[in-house]
C-alpha cells in the first residue's frame, strides 16, 4: 500500500485538531473549552470519514451521529459560559474550595510520619491490660485513647 500527500496531510489535520482541542479543553475559560470540544468534534468527524471506504454508510451514519452529539452538547457548554458571564462577570472555573480541602487533607494523611513508641517504652499489650475496654478510664485516671488526667 502506497500513502498519498493527501493522506499525509488528514492526518496532519486530524492530529492538528485533536492536540489543539485538548490543549483548549484543559484551559479555566469555558469559551476555550467549549472551542476545544468543537475542534475535537471536528477532528471525530475528519477521522470517522477518512476511515471509512468511498460509499461505504457505516463511517457516515457515525459521523452524523457525532455531529449531533457535539451540537448538542456544544449548545449545553454554550449556555453554561453565557449563566457564567451573566452571573459572575467572567466565564472562568474557580477552583472548588471543598474539593481542594479534601486534597490537602489526603496529601497531610499520607505525609505524616508514623506514630512513635511512648518514650518510657511501654508496649502496647500493656495499655491495653490498663485498660477496660469499655473507653472507662483505666488505673492511672487516663481513657484507652489515652485522654483524660491522670491521678
Amino acid at each position: 500500500m502506497t500513502s498519498t500527500t493527501l493522506d499525509w496531510t488528514l492526518a496532519l489535520t486530524v492530529g492538528g485538531l485533536f492536540a489543539t482541542g485538548v490543549h483548549l479543553m484543559l484551559q479555566r475559560s469555558l469559551t476555550r473549552v467549549l472551542l476545544g470540544f468543537i475542534l475535537l468534534g471536528h477532528g471525530t468527524n475528519l477521522l470517522l470519514l477518512s476511515a471509512g471506504a468511498e460509499g461505504d454508510p457505516l463511517p457516515q451514519a457515525m459521523a452524523l451521529t457525532a455531529i449531533v452529539i457535539t451540537f448538542g452538547v456544544t449548545t449545553f457548554l454554550l449556555a453554561l459560559a453565557y449563566r457564567s458571564w451573566r452571573l459572575s462577570g467572567h466565564d472562568e472555573v474557580r477552583d472548588d474550595l471543598e474539593d481542594r480541602s479534601i486534597g490537602t487533607v489526603r496529601e497531610r494523611d499520607d505525609f505524616e510520619p508514623a506514630a512513635m513508641p511512648d518514650e518510657t517504652g511501654d508496649s502496647d499489650e500493656e495499655e491495653s491490660e490498663e485498660s477496660d475496654g469499655d473507653g472507662e478510664e483505666s488505673d492511672d485516671g487516663r481513657d484507652e485513647r489515652g485522654r483524660g488526667n491522670p491521678a
